[in-house]
């Protein structure tokens, strides 16, 4: 078959498609109605469940990744706290209550210990 014939074929059966929507939307339009709302009701379905078995289990949320991000986010979050502006104003407290010892966090920078004495010379390579 030619690519025009192929063509024709194709606008004939999209031609006689609309044909019969348009005749069952004005001669039957209840069960016309019912049934695109099933047909919706039916990709709906299909799609809830192939976005729960399928595609959600491709992005992990449990991942050691994501929790080590989420504690990342919520560490600068507690860091970088603005007070917010429509707070009330703090009430003076004494000074000797106000003055508490902070604790220093350990740093999680580790220093790896090199041995500079057997570095080579870059010049003589």
């Amino acid at each position: 078959m030619s690519r025009s014939k192929f063509s024709i074929v194709v606008y004939l059966i999209i031609g006689l498609a609309v044909i019969g929507l348009i005749s069952q939307l004005f001669g039957n339009t209840i069960n016309f109605l019912t049934n695109i709302l099933i047909m919706l009701g039916i990709g709906v379905a299909v799609f809830a469940l192939l976005y729960y078995f399928v595609l959600n289990k491709r992005t992990p949320s449990n991942s050691d990744d994501m929790k080590k991000y989420k504690k990342a986010v919520k560490q600068s979050k507690s860091k970088y706290k603005q007070p917010s502006s429509y707070a009330a104003p703090k009430q003076t407290k004494p000074v000797a209550a106000q003055k508490k010892k902070r604790t220093k966090r350990p740093s999680h920078l580790k220093v790896i210990e090199g041995n500079k004495a057997k570095r080579k010379d870059r010049a003589s390579l």
